[in-house]
């Protein structure tokens, strides 16, 4: 039977975890950040959402050396779980992955048109009220099936494209913090907060999940590691990521808060690339927009290779179709799967603007169920009482972050477009599962 190709390193892995976490969100979404937590509330959100998820990754650190397969926490449940419970747990943290890849593709086209407003033009439809953009639409598509064919030929091609993508997106950050503390005031974070600290904060932990996604995608890699990578580098490739990603996230709220007024930002198209426009220099802005058009391809590259070769784990188990477990005979990539997430994401694209935001809290919630299930197999099967102790907490923050997500006492919670999104894909999985025939 053939195996993927074994080419990566420690620092493949920190790029791909890095880009799977930090993609637009800190431009697109901006002003929906502010609004939850204010300045200070949504850098403290994060802050403590990293902190919290520590147990979480020193888990999944645990895990991949004790499992190395791509199917995550599919096979980490299967260990103690029924086969239908194994599958779900992981069809539902595909979702997590492959649904950054259309939320990308749209983010592009509003990338886009915020340079050049001409490209919003010949609406074709729309979709809850929002337009779709024939220009966006073929932006969208061109860079879908780019990353389709770099996927397709080689991880070796992908994972060189996300270091060097990764590295660019470092270091035009380091220059926006650089110019933030030169330029701005602190009274521009006033007030800290949008609402009571407790609730701005809460409300922020509740999307945190969906941006910080991607510290635990290191395992889905795991079978194509150099053969000389050592197995403890697993969980420094996860503590690397999912610090710089914390702070990554903390410092881009604060630097664009201390930039300008956050409450004028609230509303605005791109509040990130708004709070530098009124410094009267237009280089910053470019500078933002380059960035964040790396950030784009990094996290939608980052989260196709997750989602792809979670789906060829499935094939290969035999829970999907079984021809999405092929493995091409010269590339050694999962090739079926690569076609079938980029048809996926075609679809999705589909939807325009009007994915945007119910996406953010979909994922959130998804990645908080693999989570949870991750830490709940695992305390399951490890009896070290250290071990133990670690697991629990990671149990208890994962159903924390789930549970602020979906009851409805909590502010912000699932809507009944969201549910009815869930729904669908519980659906697919369910005709998915029963079609693997």
């Amino acid at each position: 039977m053939a195996t993927l190709a074994r080419k990566l390193r420690l620092h493949d892995y920190f790029a791909l975890a890095f880009g799977t976490m930090v993609g637009t969100g800190w431009l697109v979404l901006m002003h929906d950040w502010l609004r939850r937590g204010g300045p200070v509330g949504a850098a403290l959100g994060f802050l403590l959402g990293g902190v919290l998820l520590l147990p979480v990754g020193y888990v999944y650190g645990e895990w991949v050396k004790r499992l190395p397969d791509a199917a995550g926490e599919a096979a980490y449940t299967a260990q103690v779980f029924p086969p239908m419970v194994s599958y779900f747990t992981g069809w539902m943290m595909l979702l997590a992955y492959f649904i950054v890849c259309p939320w990308e593709a749209v983010a592009l086209g509003k990338l886009v048109a915020y340079i050049f407003p001409s490209i919003d033009s010949l609406e074709l439809y729309r979709v809850a009220g929002q337009p779709v953009f024939l220009p966006r639409l073929a932006l969208g598509i061109a860079l879908t099936l780019f990353l389709a064919a770099l996927n397709y030929r080689g991880i070796r091609l992908s994972a060189t494209f996300q270091r060097i993508i990764t590295s660019a997106v470092l270091a035009c950050f380091l220059v926006i913090v650089a110019l933030s503390a030169s330029r701005g005031t602190p009274a521009n974070f006033q007030p800290a907060f949008s609402a009571a600290p407790l609730v701005s904060i809460v409300l922020t932990l509740q999307i945190v999940p969906f941006f910080l996604t991607g510290f635990e995608s290191i395992p889905k890699y795991a079978e194509e590691s150099n053969p000389d990578f050592r197995e403890r580098s697993y969980l420094w490739a996860i503590a690397l990521a999912l610090g710089v990603g914390v702070f990554f996230y903390a410092l881009s709220v604060a630097a664009v808060a201390y930039a300008a007024p956050w409450r004028s930002l609230l509303g605005q198209r791109l509040a990130t690339a708004v709070a530098f426009e009124s410094s009267g220099a237009h280089w910053p802005v470019r500078l933002i927009l380059v960035m964040a058009m790396f950030g784009l391809f990094q996290c939608f590259n980052g989260n196709f290779v997750a989602s792809s070769r979670m789906l060829f784990a499935f094939g290969r188990r035999g829970t999907v179709p079984a021809r999405f477990g092929t493995v091409h005979e010269k590339f050694l990539t999962p090739s079926v799967a690569v076609l079938g997430i980029t048809a996926g994401t075609l679809a999705g694209l589909l939807l325009g603007d009007a994915l945007l935001v119910p996406v953010t809290e979909v994922g959130s919630m998804a990645s908080t169920l693999g989570w949870f299930a991750a830490c709940l197999s695992f305390w399951m099967v490890e009896k070290r009482a250290g071990m133990r102790i670690v697991t629990t907490l990671g149990i208890l923050v994962s159903l924390m972050l789930f549970l602020i997500k979906v009851l409805p006492v909590f502010p912000g919670h699932f809507s009944s477009a969201e549910w009815v999104a869930l729904a669908i894909w519980i659906g697919l999985g369910t005709a998915m599962h029963f079609r693997k025939g």
